[in-house]
């Protein structure tokens, strides 16, 4: 469903940009219409001159086109104006007349002509005569719509547009990953599909007065103004294709923050839970129960001291982040010394911390797991005491035993080891190192100066 949205989302997106563009690259032409149209009709000055003149002024006179389309007809003629009697000397002929008429230099045409608008030159209306040959009314009068050329251009433009914009982005969604190459084979998708469609591109043959495509032109040839239109399209869609995958990169790495996020505070949640365990309560009651019935009330005390500053220590930092070595140190003495009242004179912990890296961190109640698997997975007894080894290796924190495996192993899910690599890895952001062998288990956990956190 959330995949379905994103796509939706991401259609109408690409509509209202493709709108946008469209419109952008056909600018210049809804803007000739617009003008053409005021040409057309005339303005309230060149209307009072049609009523004084009624009829549009003809004339004779030789073409002189210029390499850019446009031109003036030279001519020598007298006209009526609202002001008197005036000499007309030339006529301009816009690029869309030329191309209207299919004009070429040196031409001869018989034309009339809008009048004049203050020194403006006066502007070419239609073409009567050409060379001899007179311009039949169809021709003249069944040119396409502007408006029908218009629909043409803006529906073509738009689909273009889509296409490539859907391109960019669709696959992106569908795959849900990105890389270089993935995007750079897109882009030479659309840049092939931009090719192909150049070729049926509309354009207005106004011999005909057809709306043809590029393929469809005899002889064939380059039609510019579409060039232009066809590459600023293809830049839009590539930009927006890349910054389309930047926003989608940026989306992804929130999302997987805010995963990592959650995960942690479930490990933080199944860790308090898994510490305080029913399994490990009742062993620690059974201990201090063995202890008032020895009447060993001085050894009951301490290991009442020692059990509550364990439960607070655990409560206290379930949701800390980080500690100092000095404080997991101190947690690990208590939390051993109840290990030692069960398992008398068999259980050992051999320490080596340099006292230069108490203040150093790690991520808070690291050793308390490390410590209870060592117990719960090896054989404790008298004629095979057990050692825990906690030691420090320059700015490393290393955790070892030597195996001694029981002979009906406790079931292990490696949940507790999963969770502590995770929890390094997201609050130290560094990984801890795990060597498990036939002889000997070792974790490595590098510690961290305080003025790094």
């Amino acid at each position: 469903m959330n995949l379905l949205k994103k796509r939706h989302s991401s259609l109408v997106l690409n509509v209202l940009i493709a709108i946008v563009i469209t419109l952008t690259v056909n600018f210049s032409y809804l803007l000739s219409i617009i003008v053409e149209q005021r040409e057309t009709s005339g303005g309230p000055q060149q209307q009072a001159q049609e009523v004084v003149v009624h009829v549009r002024p003809e004339v004779r006179g030789q073409l002189h086109l210029s390499k850019d389309g446009y031109g003036y007809i030279l001519c020598d003629t007298v006209i009526n104006t609202p002001h008197g009697e005036g000499r007309v000397d030339s006529i301009f002929v816009s690029n869309r007349k030329a191309r209207w008429y299919n004009l070429c230099d040196g031409d001869q045409i018989v034309c009339n002509f809008f009048p004049p608008r203050g020194d403006a030159n006066p502007q070419l209306d239609k073409v009567l005569v050409q060379n001899g040959n007179e311009i039949p009314a169809p021709v003249i009068y069944d040119r396409p719509k502007r408006n029908q050329d218009m629909a043409v251009q803006i529906l073509y433009y738009f689909a273009l547009t889509f296409v490539l914009l859907t391109i960019m982005t669709v696959k992106l969604d569908l795959h849900n990953t990105h890389n270089k190459t993935r995007y750079m084979q897109r882009a030479m998708a659309v840049v092939a599909v931009t090719v192909a469609c150049y070729f049926i591109a509309p354009f207005t043959n106004w011999q005909t007065g057809k709306v043809m495509m590029i393929f469809q032109m005899k002889p064939m040839m380059m039609d510019w103004m579409v060039i232009l239109k066809c590459i600023v399209v293809l830049v839009v869609a590539i930009l927006y294709g890349r910054i389309y995958t930047l926003l989608f990169e940026q989306r992804k790495i929130l999302l997987e923050n805010e995963q990592l996020r959650t995960e942690n505070l479930q490990n933080q949640y199944n860790m308090l839970m898994g510490q305080i365990s029913p399994h490990f309560f009742f062993n620690s009651l059974n201990s201090l129960s063995m202890l008032v019935r020895g009447k060993d009330e001085q050894k009951a005390l301490e290991y009442i001291d020692q059990l509550s500053y364990t439960f607070r220590y655990i409560i206290q930092n379930g949701q800390n982040t980080k500690s100092t070595l000095h404080d997991e140190m101190e947690f690990a003495r208590a939390y051993g010394e109840l290990f030692k009242v069960r398992y008398a004179d068999k259980l050992f912990f051999d320490v080596d911390v340099d006292e230069r890296y108490n203040e150093w961190l790690l991520p808070a109640l690291t050793l308390q797991p490390l410590i209870g698997n060592a117990v719960k997975h090896n054989t404790i007894t008298r004629k095979h005491p057990f050692h825990i080894s906690i030691r420090t290796e320059g700015s490393t924190l290393v955790v070892s035993n030597l195996k001694s495996p029981k002979l009906e192993p406790e079931p292990s899910t490696g949940i507790g080891l999963q969770n502590l690599s995770s929890r390094w890895r997201l609050i130290a952001g560094t990984d801890i190192e795990i060597i498990d062998n036939e002889k000997e288990f070792i974790v490595r956990l590098p510690l961290q100066k305080p003025s790094e956190e």
